[in-house]
C-alpha cells in the first residue's frame, strides 16, 4: 500500500462523491471552492535540522519525520494540506523488538529526550503531534512490531506484536480459525497496541466486546522496567494491572507484545437494513434489542439527517428513488431512521437472531424490504468512509467527525443538544452546516453518540481552521454539559485533554498524575497528551 502523505490511507484508493450527493451538498451548504495544497518538495525543505544525535535506530531524514508528524484530526488535515506542520519529531526509530524499544528509551534518558509512541497514525485527538519542549523529540513507530507470536488454542488468546494493524492481526488470525473481531473504521491503518492505548471500539462490539474485554496482557517498556502482565480469566487479587496499560496514550510507557482473547471464524455473518418511521420510534426499538441481549454482533442507528445523506452518498440514484416511493407508500416520510443490524456466528445461531430482531421490532412498523442488499452495501464501504475527506475536500468541504456515550435517559437530548451547538457555533459566521448522527455501540445502560458534521472551507486555511476550532469548542463544552464521556472510542490526546478534569474530577487527576509521575517523573513519554501537564520542560 502506497499511504498518502498528507491524508488518509492508500494512493490508490478514493470514494468519489456522487451526483446526487454533490447536487445535496450544494443545496445544503451552498458551492464552495477548494483551497490549495501544499506541494510535498516544499513542505520537505521546511523540515529543520534534526537535535538529535546519531543513533543507529534513528533516521533523522526529513521525509521520516514528515509523515510521522501528524495524525489525522481534521486539525492534522489542514496542517498537511497547508503545508503549515509546526513541530515535526527530530526523528523516527522502527525498533524490532522489545530490546530494541528498551535500548531507544535508555537513549531517551541519557540524552534528555521526549518520545512519542507511534501505531498506525489513525489518532483524530493529538495523540502523536510534537508540542513544543526544549528537548529532542523521537516518535518511535512500532510498525515493524506486526508479527503472531504465538496462540493459546485451549485458552485461545494470541500474542501479537503491538504494531500489527487490522487486516494484519486479522490475516494472521484466520489462518488458524480465529479472529480477533475488532472492526473500527480506522481499521485499515489502526494497530492492535494503538487500540489498546486509546481504549477503542470496533463496529462489532455487541458480539466481540471493546477492546478492554479483549485485552487479556502483554509487554510494557516503561522507563523504570519491563511491566509484564500476566493472564488469567479473571482475578480480585486487587486492581487490575491491565487497567493502567489501557487508555494509557503512551504515558506510562510503550506496549510492544498484546496479549488478546480471540474468537473461532463464524460459519455465518450478515448485515440487515431496516427502516422505522422516526427518531422517537427507533430509539426505543434499538434500546429494546440492546436490553433484551438477543445475538446481533452489531446495532447501529442513524437519525433522519445521517438516513437521507448516507442514502444520497450511497449512489444508485434510480433504484433507491423506487425504494424511497416505496417507503412513503408504507408511511416513511422525511423522518424515516435507518438500522443496521449484524447477525454473526452459526446458521441457527443467525437465523435465530434475525427472526428475533424482526419480532421485536414488529410493533415499531420497522420495514426491512431489500435490507440485505442495503447491508451488503454498508458491508462494502464500511472502511472506505473516511477516503470521502479527500472527496470533499477536493469540492471544497471540511468534514469532522466527535462521540461520547450516555446513559438512556440523556441520548436523545445529548445529540440533540451537540447538534445544536455546533450549528449554532456558525451562524455567527453565516454558514450553514450540515450535521448528522448515528448511534453505533449499544449497551443495556445506554449508548455512543457519533456525530459528523460537513462546513465549506473558509476563503483560507486561518479561516477553515478557525471553523474547526469553534466546531469542536462548542461540541466538546455541550458534551461536558450534558454529562457524558469527553470520549467513548476516540481517546483524549491533547484535543480532549482539556475536557477531562470534567470527568474525572479533581481526585481523579490527582490520581492519574501521581501515577504518571511514578512511571515518568521527568514527563518524558508523550507529555501534554491524556493530561495537560502543569509544566514542561523549555
Amino acid at each position: 500500500m502506497m499511504r498518502k502523505w498528507n491524508g488518509w490511507g492508500d494512493e490508490a484508493t478514493s470514494f468519489p462523491v456522487n451526483t446526487g450527493a454533490n447536487r445535496l451538498l450544494k443545496q445544503l451548504l451552498g458551492g464552495a471552492t477548494p483551497l490549495p495544497d501544499a506541494n510535498l518538495s516544499t513542505v520537505l525543505a521546511s523540515v529543520p535540522a534534526s537535535r538529535l544525535p546519531a543513533h543507529p535506530l534513528i533516521s533523522r531524514e526529513a521525509l521520516p519525520r514528515l509523515l510521522h508528524a501528524r495524525g489525522q484530526s481534521l486539525g492534522d488535515w489542514l496542517a498537511l494540506r497547508s503545508g503549515e506542520i509546526g513541530l515535526f519529531p527530530d526523528g523516527v526509530a522502527e525498533p524490532i523488538s522489545s530490546a530494541e524499544v528498551r535500548a531507544l528509551l535508555d537513549f531517551a534518558r541519557e540524552h534528555d529526550v521526549v518520545v512519542i509512541p507511534y501505531g498506525g497514525g489513525t489518532s483524530v485527538a493529538g495523540h502523536i503531534t510534537p508540542l513544543p519542549d526544549a528537548r529532542p523529540i523521537l516518535t518511535l513507530s512500532l510498525a515493524k512490531l506486526n508479527t503472531l507470536i504465538a496462540i493459546d488454542h485451549e485458552s485461545q488468546i494470541a500474542t501479537l506484536g503491538a504494531g500489527a494493524n487490522g487486516p494484519r492481526v486479522e490475516a494472521l488470525l484466520n489462518k488458524s480459525g480465529y479472529t480477533l473481531g475488532h472492526f473500527p473504521q480506522s481499521f485499515e491503518l489502526s494497530t492492535v497496541g494503538g487500540w489498546v492505548v486509546t481504549r477503542s471500539s470496533g463496529q462489532q462490539s455487541l458480539r466481540y466486546g471493546r477492546i478492554e474485554q479483549m485485552f487479556a496482557g502483554g509487554t510494557v517498556e516503561t522507563l523504570r522496567g519491563t511491566l509484564e502482565i500476566p493472564t488469567f480469566p479473571a482475578s480480585s487479587a486487587g486492581p487490575d494491572l491491565r487497567e493502567l496499560v489501557l487508555g494509557s496514550e503512551g504515558r506510562l510507557g510503550v506496549l510492544t507484545e498484546v496479549k488478546v482473547r480471540v474468537t473461532r471464524l463464524a460459519d455465518v455473518e450478515e448485515f440487515h437494513i431496516f427502516f422505522l418511521p422516526n427518531w422517537d420510534v427507533a430509539s426505543t426499538a434499538i434500546r429494546e434489542l440492546a436490553q433484551r441481549k438477543l445475538p446481533c454482533s452489531m446495532l447501529r442507528l442513524s437519525n433522519a439527517e445521517e438516513t437521507r445523506t448516507q442514502l444520497a452518498m450511497a449512489g444508485h440514484a434510480k433504484a433507491l428513488g423506487l425504494y424511497d416511493r416505496m417507503l412513503r407508500i408504507r408511511g416513511m416520510g422525511e423522518g424515516r431512521c435507518m438500522m443496521t443490524v449484524g447477525v454473526t456466528g452459526s446458521k441457527a445461531t443467525v437465523k435465530f437472531a434475525l427472526r428475533e430482531v424482526k419480532k421485536a421490532l414488529s410493533p415499531y412498523g420497522a420495514i426491512t424490504t431489500a435490507g440485505q442488499l442495503l447491508g451488503k452495501k454498508w458491508e462494502h464501504s464500511r472502511f472506505r468512509s473516511p477516503y470521502l475527506r479527500e472527496s470533499l475536500w477536493q469540492l471544497g468541504y471540511a468534514v469532522d467527525t466527535l462521540e461520547t456515550a450516555v446513559d438512556w435517559p440523556k441520548v436523545t437530548p445529548t445529540m440533540q443538544a451537540i447538534e445544536t451547538a455546533l450549528r449554532d457555533a456558525m451562524k455567527a459566521e453565516g454558514e450553514p452546516l450540515l450535521v448528522f448522527t448515528h448511534l453505533s455501540h449499544l449497551y443495556s445502560q445506554g449508548s455512543s453518540i457519533y456525530t459528523t458534521y460537513i462546513y465549506r472551507v473558509g476563503r483560507d486555511y486561518a479561516q477553515t481552521r478557525s471553523r474547526w476550532e469553534k466546531l469542536k469548542r462548542a461540541a466538546s463544552e455541550q458534551i461536558v454539559r450534558m454529562g457524558g464521556t469527553i470520549s467513548h472510542q476516540h481517546g483524549v490526546g491533547r484535543d480532549h485533554a482539556p475536557y477531562l478534569p470534567a470527568e474525572k474530577g479533581p481526585l481523579g487527576i490527582e490520581t492519574l498524575q501521581t501515577l504518571l509521575q511514578h512511571f515518568d517523573p521527568d514527563r518524558r513519554l508523550n507529555p501534554g497528551k491524556l493530561l495537560l501537564d502543569e509544566k514542561t520542560s523549555g
